[in-house]
């Protein structure tokens, strides 16, 4: 049995994720932070599913068990438990969230004190307590060790705070009108609240959770209400967030999605004029499309790509000291702001960027022209190693000799087989993806 996947531990809450595998998993990690605690207190937090009032308590049970002090603060997005680790000096934040799941699902992730997601190794260790059942019983408290809880409501102001920090000073949002989509989740309070305070005409959508709601056809994974809101109040800009707030969906002012490569290709290209783009390079993964590529390099700058998740787009943006990188699904890390993918953040400097261009959103976000791709996703019964997939390497030069870029790859989440190709002849990128597909299904079935 494996705990973490790409972006900590997920499951159905009550099934995979009920309140005795949380509450091992506090212990288990909780054993592993205090080999280098400081404070010894552990912040949590949670979105707005039902299910995070019973895995926030086993939670609490966990750490208080093995000594640690645990400050509660209830929905808050993802991006905000990782600054305010940090900023309260704890020794590691939680956050529970399933993300962009439905709420049946819930999810747990981690953040050391400089909050950082856990990498590969940190997650390792933690897994290996998880499973030692003698050293997390050897390793509870009692008497005066044990450990306290303590809820605080008004940390909302130091992110909000945190927030307006990252939008120019000697701008505002007056005469701007927005439309917010928060999918009943974790950014429900704080999104109107920020742009409220810097001047924005506020539209709000999807801002009543209720435990069941959350991504429920709204926010960053359902942007379409978004759009029709956009286009019947003549917004300006609208911006959709998933159920954690780290993932951000834009709509132009005619209600036409903005692709995530185009986006990133457009902030990437205003850092460079402001000469912000630290070493001149972007971080984006393997998913992001060759037009996106070739688009930087005719302005000098250099795309790295990284394995799926925003964790590895960070390692890879300190590893080559880029200031910024994102997935096109909607995760943006601006490394002067945030230590994760933060909706508001992308939100902020995104509408920041059409004001100082001048232009409407249509135009200031549509740089370069995406070449065609193609997705499919294959279910297969089991994940079998591709390199044993006799065959493939044929399949795949005879792809390349084409001028198609192919990503091949198994889902970190579901058991699935992505396959994406990309290239500047849409016919061929159709006719090849037709025999990947035979391929795949013969070869896994």
């Amino acid at each position: 049995m494996k705990l973490f996947g790409t972006d900590g531990v997920r499951g159905l809450a009550g099934r995979e994720l009920d309140a005795f595998v949380a509450m091992k998993l506090a212990m288990a990690a909780g054993v592993y932070f205090r080999k280098t605690a400081r404070t010894n207190k552990i912040l949590v937090g949670k979105d707005t599913r039902r299910s995070g009032y019973m895995i926030e308590n086993a939670l609490v049970s966990g750490l208080t068990a093995v000594g640690y002090n645990v400050i509660q603060i209830g929905p808050m997005p993802t991006p905000a438990i990782a600054f305010l680790t940090e900023n309260m000096r704890c020794d590691a934040g939680i956050m529970i969230s399933a993300s962009h799941n439905p709420y049946e699902d819930n999810g747990i992730k981690f953040f050391d004190a400089r909050g950082d997601k856990l990498g590969e190794e940190a997650e390792a260790a933690i897994e290996k307590n998880f499973f030692d059942t003698e050293l997390l019983i050897a390793e509870q408290k009692t008497g005066k060790e044990i450990g306290s809880s303590k809820r605080i409501d008004d940390v909302i102001g130091r992110y909000i705070v945190q927030l307006k920090n990252s939008f120019p000073t000697d701008m505002t949002l007056n005469d701007v009108r927005v439309v917010l989509d928060t999918a009943n989740g974790a950014a429900y309070k704080v999104a109107p609240t920020v742009f409220e305070e810097l001047g924005a005409d506020v539209i709000v959508i999807n801002n009543k959770p209720n435990g069941y709601n959350i991504n429920d056809n709204c926010g960053a994974m359902h942007p379409e209400q978004l759009s029709e809101k956009v286009r019947e109040y003549r917004a300006d800009i609208g911006f959709a967030f998933d159920g954690d707030a780290d993932r951000l969906v834009v709509v132009d002012e005619k209600g036409e999605r903005v692709d995530g490569d185009k986006l990133i290709g457009a902030l990437a290209l205003n850092l460079k004029k402001e000469g912000k783009l630290e070493n001149d390079c972007v971080v984006a993964t393997v998913m992001s499309n060759q037009g996106f590529e070739d688009f930087l390099s005719r302005h000098g700058i250099r795309l790295i790509r990284s394995n799926v998740g925003d964790k590895y787009v960070l390692e890879e943006m300190k590893a080559n000291r880029c200031v910024l990188g994102g997935e096109q699904s909607g995760h943006v890390i601006f490394g002067e702001y945030a230590k994760t993918g933060d909706g508001l953040v992308t939100a902020l400097q995104t509408i920041a960027l059409v004001l100082k261009s001048g232009k409407k959103a249509s135009e200031a976000l549509n740089p370069f022209a995406l070449y065609p791709s193609k997705l499919v996703n294959l279910k297969v019964g089991e994940k079998r190693p591709l390199e044993e997939l006799e065959g493939l390497s044929d399949i795949t030069k005879k792809v390349e000799s084409d001028g198609i870029r192919p990503l091949i790859r198994y889902s970190g989440t579901e058991n699935k087989l992505r396959i994406l190709l990309e290239g500047k002849n849409r016919r061929k990128v159709e006719e090849r993806m037709e025999e990947l597909v035979r391929f795949f299904k013969k070869a896994l079935s």
